[in-house]
This record gives C-alpha cells, sequence and structure tokens, in this order.
C-alpha cells in the first residue's frame, strides 16, 4: 500500500527508488501472476522481485514460494 511504501522507505532512508502502486486498480498483480486468489490473503499479492529496464523488458524475476521469506535481495541487486 502506498502509505506503507512511503513509511518503509522513510524508516529505511531509501530514497533512489521510484515507487508504485497497483492498490486501485490490480492490473499488475494479474498481469505479472502475482496476485494471490485462493488464501486467506487473497487479493493481496505474493511476495515479488520484478525488475523492468526502461524499454520495457523484464531483467529479473523472483517470486518467493512462502510470504514470510525474503526475496534474495543480492541476486536482485545484481541484475541491475
Amino acid at each position: 500500500m502506498p502509505f506503507a511504501q512511503k513509511r518503509f522507505c522513510g524508516t529505511e532512508s531509501i530514497d533512489k527508488v521510484f515507487l508504485v502502486s497497483d492498490f486501485r486498480n490490480r492490473g499488475f498483480g494479474k498481469d505479472y501472476g502475482v496476485e494471490l486468489i485462493d488464501s486467506t490473503l487473497a487479493g493481496l499479492f505474493a511476495r515479488a522481485v520484478i525488475i523492468i529496464d526502461t524499454t520495457g523488458k523484464i531483467k529479473y524475476t523472483e517470486l518467493v514460494p512462502q510470504i514470510k521469506q525474503e526475496p534474495d535481495y543480492d541476486a536482485a541487486l545484481r541484475a541491475l
């Protein structure tokens, strides 16, 4: 959610990212296959990292098997 993203970035002193939210229309979750549909968290998104370059090409993806699991942030950073 947008307010949670802003709070997290403020707490962690993160200021070099472009945050997006699909809270209202949910097109991203459906288009990229990260929308949870058959669990108690239905309607929310799975924990994933998707890196898309400036031309729209997907450079890296990771979908963790459990929402409590952290993605491999080092691998994502290597893809930048």
